[in-house]
């Protein structure tokens, strides 16, 4: 027979619920009624021999980079630790980078440590690197990511649909030249909110100009000389841009305005993740607003399942996004746009 929670229960005495909060590091049970049940779920097979005690959050760097001094990975990782702090869990920070010359040894003890259940922040990892996590000793969940041909557990932004919408809403403001500010960073997030975009031009029989696309790092400083430069050129812009992240949005809207063009009035500016000071630019900035803190917390509730209960199947949760309107899109419905 399986063992179960309910198997447990009849050969403790305890009852389900008391089982299941103590399997789950939940206040209320005593540590010598828990040790009890614990020892019973080994026992019997249900919880291995080893057990978790700590959640490893590990920060995948693909490069040298300053990609993680945005505020969205410091709400990502807080709602991670509020919620190993709320089942009773130590978190260990554990940083990675993948040109570190003990990359490899790094990886290997990661991978061989059966008491540490692993979230990945894995904005940055392909599926090359991720495959290698497949050897893991402990239960992982990929956080910011996900891999279509890989078996993992992931949580994610709902990145296209999400794009789709901010998209849709400058159309519906009587935008027909949009134009995509795009990162230049290599992280499948960007490829995805790419696709919403194009999907929103495309249902709507825009075209979808080449040189509205422009290329920009990601951060807020070089994300305005990287358009600083675009802008030296004297392109055609469109009348409205979607931006990849909010960074590259406000670095954007401070080149432009550097080089005499007003935001909203003559180009319109959507971000992606509502940081913070989105609310204070000059103008506001109309964005999505990314449930970042939310998506550490559902992580590491999916973490505990894997944990304490078997699973014979993955699941990708995606984290739906809110549209944050503010001042930074121009309302053109019945103005007369010249060809």
């Amino acid at each position: 027979m399986k063992a179960s929670i309910r198997m447990i229960s009849e050969m403790t005495g305890y009852s389900t619920a008391t089982v299941s909060n103590a399997l789950n590091n939940k206040r209320g049970v005593s540590k010598e009624t828990a040790d009890k049940i614990i020892k019973v779920a080994q026992d019997i097979g249900y919880l291995s021999d080893i057990r978790i005690s700590r959640v490893k959050l590990v920060t995948y760097i693909g490069v040298a980079s300053a990609f993680y001094d945005s505020p969205f990975f410091s709400l990502l990782i807080a709602g991670v630790e509020a919620e190993c702090r709320r089942m009773n869990m130590e978190t260990v920070s554990y940083h990675i980078l993948r040109t570190s010359p003990d990359y490899e040894e790094s990886l290997e003890e990661l991978l061989n440590d059966a008491s540490s259940a692993l979230i990945i922040l894995a904005t940055e990892m392909d599926e090359r690197e991720a495959a290698k996590f497949q050897r893991a000793k402990a239960p992982l969940v990929i956080l910011d990511n996900w891999y279509e041909n890989l078996p993992f557990d992931a949580v994610l932004i709902d990145n296209v649909d999400s794009a789709y919408k901010a998209v849709c809403h400058m159309i519906e403001m009587g935008h027909t030249k949009i134009g995509h500010l795009q990162g230049d960073f290599p992280i499948k997030n960007f490829s995805y909110r790419l696709q919403g975009y194009l999907q929103a031009m495309h249902e709507h029989g825009l075209k979808v100009e080449p040189s509205y696309t422009v290329l920009l790092s990601p951060g807020m400083e070089d994300a305005c000389a990287d358009m600083a430069r675009h802008l030296e050129k004297g392109p055609e812009l469109p009348t409205a841009f979607f931006a990849d992240n909010d960074m590259i949005a406000l670095g954007a809207m401070r080149a432009l305005q550097q080089a005499g063009y007003s935001v909203p009035n003559d180009v319109s500016l959507v971000g992606f993740d509502d940081l913070p000071f989105c609310a204070i630019s000059t103008p506001p900035l109309t964005t999505i607003k990314v449930r970042n803190f939310e998506m550490g917390r559902v992580a590491v509730r999916r973490l505990m399942e894997l944990i304490y209960f078997e699973s014979e199947f993955h699941t990708r949760t995606q984290v739906m996004s809110t549209f944050v309107k503010r001042e930074s899109v121009r309302d053109l419905r019945g103005t007369a746009l010249s060809p």
